[in-house]
């Protein structure tokens, strides 16, 4: 798939996540060290939605059970998950945030 738009860059300020849904897939951006990053919202333990855990630098916890995800890889950071969440390719363009699936 080729790069689509998800948000406006202005809607995503630095240490905030925000969700779209993208061809049936809750898609999660979020903005640490000014940078963009984009990934699956999901908790690869139990599909927690990640969106609503916190960001903390360059990792986002699940609210359920505290699993915590590297936003820039998708790495495990701490379980009890052990498989990565799946992150994808992200730009600005003109002000809006794409991201590649």
């Amino acid at each position: 798939m080729a790069f689509v738009s998800v948000s406006k860059a202005s809607e995503v300020p630095e240490g905030s996540v925000q969700t779209t849904d993208v061809d049936d897939r809750e898609i999660a951006v979020c903005r640490a060290d000014g940078e963009l990053y984009a990934f699956e919202n999901l908790c690869t333990h139990d599909d927690g939605p990640l969106d609503q855990g916190e960001l903390d630098g360059f990792e986002i916890e699940c609210p359920r059970h505290f699993a915590r995800f590297d936003v820039r890889t998708g790495e495990v950071r701490k379980g009890p998950a052990f498989l990565p969440v799946e992150t994808f390719p992200v730009r600005q363009n003109d002000g809006e945030i794409e991201v590649d699936l």
